[in-house]
């Protein structure tokens, strides 16, 4: 892609968070220059997090490990897929794929979403595609949302006969899952008090919740503790009164914003638990690595500078 066109974009969205500073108590997050934005995300490969993760389902919690893999990558706008072939055309995507493995007694879950969002967050505010999928022993679910002018087609497939296929479109309220890669590009962006907000696609999924806005409040606040590398934190939180639910996110203060820790409270989905349950994960290891070269067997090794085995995600 066009090193001067990804380089502009960077410094638009440079210009807009260097000139935000949040009144409330005049917390301001560390800018970057073009340069740096994009040794960081153009010339490492992926970064590639592994987080400690305790999920909670059927009234308990399950260990488990969570991968978040955030590249960058051209987009073909037209049908919202990488582009093979990249030209004038092609937008800039910041791209996160995360992972979730974990075992519920005897069958393990797989949970992953992918988020598309423009690297300018200026131009595009929202991501341009998200898709969620979940597979477990029971069957597999599948959500995919595309922004098309002013509105998301959501197509979502579940082996569930109450949810069965369906095809509906949504608002272009903000989604919940828009949140992890605003983090990393334009966190003075992220929204605050009250507002409309898209569910994130696990929760919804997990939980059998229709997926639709609903209100929300967040707040952005320092936070307590240091990240992994010792950088100082920040802490977004997001209440959902209607759910009951809390989804909290500390993430460093200046660039590059890694997410240090999330947190995801809300009441238990059996009908004899209905207390609040926490899924939590916390980030233990943190590598850059261009790992679609690293499909070999010699290769396993590199998962143990992620604090995984190659046979180990998702144990208890």
């Amino acid at each position: 892609m066009n090193r001067c066109r990804i380089l502009l974009a960077i410094s638009i969205i440079t210009l807009w968070t260097a000139a935000s500073v949040y009144s409330a108590d005049r917390l301001q997050f560390g800018t970057y220059t073009p340069d740096r934005f994009h040794d960081y995300w153009y010339n490492r490969g992926a970064e590639i997090s592994r987080y400690a993760l305790q999920q909670a389902r059927y009234g308990e919690i399950h260990d488990g490990d969570a991968v978040l893999v955030f590249v960058t990558e051209p987009m073909n706008p037209a049908i919202q897929v990488k582009a093979d072939h990249p030209g004038p055309q092609s937008i800039p995507i910041l791209k996160l794929n995360a992972v979730r493995k974990f075992f519920t007694g005897i069958y393990p879950y797989s949970v992953m979403t992918s988020i598309f969002t423009p690297v300018d967050t200026r131009t595009y505010p929202l991501p341009l595609k998200i898709t969620t999928s979940v597979q477990e022993w029971c069957g597999q679910v599948y959500t995919q949302m595309n922004l098309r002018e002013d509105a998301y087609r959501v197509r979502m497939q579940s082996y569930f006969e109450k949810e069965g296929d369906q095809d509906f479109t949504l608002g272009k309220d903000v989604p919940e899952d828009a949140i992890w890669t605003l983090i990393r590009i334009a966190p003075q962006t992220l929204p605050q008090g009250t507002f409309s907000m898209i569910p994130g696609t696990v929760y919804a999924r997990l939980l059998h919740r229709p997926l639709k806005a609903q209100k929300a409040i967040a707040t952005l606040a320092r936070a307590e503790g240091k990240s992994l590398e010792g950088h100082a934190l920040v802490h977004y939180e997001i209440d959902f009164p209607e759910e009951q639910r809390t989804l909290r996110i500390d993430f460093e203060q200046d660039f590059p914003y890694r997410i240090q820790k999330w947190e995801d409270s809300y009441p238990g989905l059996t009908r004899t638990n209905t207390s609040v349950m926490t899924t939590s994960a916390t980030r233990t290891h943190t590598i850059m690595d261009a790992y679609w070269q690293h499909h070999a067997n010699k290769d396993r090794a590199l998962l143990k500078k992620l604090g995984l085995g190659a046979r180990a995600m998702g144990r208890n």
